[in-house]
């Protein structure tokens, strides 16, 4: 199975008198990691939200293999094969694991499970606890949950939105091993908004800098985390420490 390519042309958001971003333009072709930092504020979550359909863009376009996505309801767009995960646990809380699984798949666009998920499940550990109820897992496996729901869909592209954040260093290092899963049994573009550098480092080949709503820089890390105006951007909010 191999995914489509998210293209981004234009997009802006605005609320009220606030604008969030403006004119974001990029591609994410199958295959390949494209993570997403900046400031706090920067406007990486919303951007996130806009391109999965959580909200409404105010300008711009976004397409999925060539088909204009723009604007569509998330239940919509996970049907279509765009698939996210949450800083936060964002599962059925009262249902079990499994009921959050096969509950994913009802919103995706197959009939059955994503190619390897049995195994990807297995490897977040979540085999033996598939009849546990989701919020008694400790945080880190409801995160890990999170991941898997996001995958279960049989995703074109994958939006993952921090999702590092929570884990203990020591649990971190399933990102990396979810998004070589995801890479060799789904073949779908990730873009992952993180904080964690040394995260982006290790998976991104390329990285998207937004700062006061504009693109700031992209290309390959070593490059674009040496530039003066990204360590300027992040230094001015007190992140220095990140970069």
């Amino acid at each position: 199975m191999a995914g489509d390519e998210l293209r981004v042309e234009g997009l802006a958001k605005r609320f009220g008198g606030l604008r969030v971003f403006h004119d974001i333009n990029f591609r994410l072709p199958p295959g390949e990691i494209l993570g997403v930092i900046g400031p706090n504020g920067a406007g990486k979550t919303t951007l996130i939200n806009v391109i999965s359909g959580r909200i409404q863009p105010s300008s711009g376009q976004v397409f999925l293999g060539g088909r204009n996505i723009t604007g569509q309801p998330s239940h919509a767009l996970s049907r279509l094969g765009v698939g996210r995960s949450f800083q936060q646990t964002n599962t059925f809380r009262s249902a079990s694991v499994r009921e959050n699984i096969s509950r994913a798949i009802r919103f995706s666009r197959r009939s059955g499970s994503a190619v390897g998920l049995d195994l990807l499940l297995r490897d977040f550990q979540l085999t033996d606890r598939m009849n546990e109820q989701s919020d008694k897992l400790p945080y880190g496996l409801q995160k890990m949950l999170g991941l898997a729901m996001a995958y279960a869909i049989g995703p074109q592209v994958l939006l993952l939105d921090e999702p590092a954040a929570g884990l203990e260093r020591g649990e971190r290092s399933r990102i990396d091993g979810f998004v070589a899963h995801v890479r060799e049994h789904g073949g779908c573009g990730v873009l992952i908004v993180e904080h964690d550098m040394d995260l982006i480092r290790r998976l991104c080949p390329r990285i998207l800098v937004l700062d006061a709503g504009y693109v700031l820089a992209d290309g390959p890390p070593a490059e674009v985390l040496a530039r003066p105006d990204v360590i300027k951007a992040y230094l001015g909010a007190g992140d220095e420490d990140e970069v």
